[in-house]
């Protein structure tokens, strides 16, 4: 799908990464990808890093997010914003949706 003008939800392939977490790649492009991160409630992003920026924006649920070393509690509406290689992770404290910007794309994701 790299560079598909129209990504519709319903064709994204929804990746069952276990534990409660289920990740669909949507539209893209080698330098913006947009990922949405499906959470269940407890479910756990663990703590790591990646050579990418990445913007997250939470759609729905609540989330206690720790960004390098900072915990915060986040709901709808809120955005973090994770620079280069700065370690994250996150537990799902009511089920909810992530949306993710990665800049540049995340080739280890498709």
């Amino acid at each position: 799908m790299l560079d598909e003008r129209w990504v519709f939800h319903d064709d994204a392939k929804a990746e069952d990464l276990g534990n409660g977490v289920v990740r669909r790649v949507l539209a893209y492009s080698k330098d913006l990808m947009c990922v949405e991160n499906t959470f269940e409630e407890g479910a756990i992003g663990a703590l790591h890093h990646h050579p990418h920026t990445q913007i997250t924006y939470v759609v729905s649920g609540k989330f206690e997010f720790n960004i390098d070393g900072e915990k915060k509690i986040v709901k709808a509406g809120d955005t973090m914003l994770k620079t280069n290689s700065v370690e994250h992770g996150c537990v799902c404290l009511e089920k909810g949706v992530l949306l993710d910007i990665f800049n540049p794309m995340r080739e280890d994701f498709v």
